[in-house]
């Protein structure tokens, strides 16, 4: 099956991976049914030598996704490219939030159980959060983990929330009033709500239309019982100011403004902070 597909967002500078050493060279992939990003960086000189994003133009099943792996990899020749630290986030929907004081490690399969439909031969994994006390229960793409691995031994992977949830709640001021962060990408939509350096709420939605991402946003505040008066609404990811998305959310909540993350290391411009993916550059 042929897999039609976009390229985002692509960043060099003037340094290749060749002559980079390995002990300072750091990867990071994120993978999930709607596309692909990567980002490479140099930590002794704090800079990205290279990134981009590919987003599918149909969502596709975890052999294709393997399949479409390979050719972004082969493409920058990174599958020949040694690094001192790989980093692989898996971004999908089949996660569940547990309270670390309840977290038992047998009880993996209960966790998800109950929202999400789960196989016999499905491989469950988590991430704890810290220091905020959650687990992440996941599943990850099994068969991008064994990629991974063939390509370069051991490696570290995580779920994508884990690393947007961990890295908003480092970020994020000590005021009392609520803060509904939306990640946005192709037919994925991840709402965090934040008050005081506490988590509210985490979840991830499937929408196809404007319509639909801005039904599951004010569903969402409306359970939480959060004014779309006075509620501060940030967007960052695949959306800028003025597109529909935008547009539509500021008919119904006035505080709205585009997040661009600060103190992120190896971004030297605003450009960069808007244009690079979020969770492949935090999960390093």
């Amino acid at each position: 099956m042929e897999t039609g597909h976009q390229y985002m967002t692509e960043k060099t500078n003037n340094k290749s991976l060749d002559n980079t050493s390995s002990d300072y060279k750091k990867l990071s992939i994120q993978a999930s049914l709607n596309g692909l990003s990567f980002c490479v960086m140099d930590t002794i000189d704090n800079t990205l030598l290279l990134s981009e994003s590919l987003v599918f133009n149909e969502e596709l099943n975890p052999y294709e996704l393997q399949k479409e792996l390979k050719a972004f990899i082969e493409k920058h020749n990174i599958h020949k490219a040694s690094f001192s630290e790989v980093v692989v986030i898996h971004k999908n929907d089949l996660f569940s939030l547990v309270p670390k004081a309840l977290f038992n490690t047998d009880e993996l399969a209960n966790y998800l159980k109950f929202n999400i439909k789960i196989l016999e031969n499905d491989h469950m994994a988590y991430d704890e959060i810290a220091p905020y006390e959650m687990i992440n229960v996941y599943v990850p793409f099994v068969n991008i983990n064994n990629y991974i691995y063939e390509l370069y031994g051991a490696f570290e992977f995580k779920h994508n929330g884990t690393v947007l949830i961990q890295t908003l709640l480092n970020n994020h001021s000590n005021g009392k009033e609520a803060v509904c962060y939306v990640h946005v990408s192709k037919m994925q939509m991840e709402v965090i709500v934040i008050s005081q350096k506490n988590l509210l709420f985490y979840n991830s939605f499937t929408y196809h239309t404007k319509e639909d991402f801005i039904y599951y946003l004010l569903f969402t505040l409306e359970q939480l019982k959060l004014d779309t008066d006075t509620i501060k609404l940030r967007l960052f990811g695949g959306v800028d100011e003025g597109d529909e998305v935008h547009t539509l959310c500021y008919q119904y909540i006035k505080n709205i403004s585009i997040y661009v993350p600060e103190n992120i290391p190896y971004l030297a411009t605003e450009l960069d902070k808007e244009t690079i993916d979020f969770t492949v550059l935090n999960a390093l």
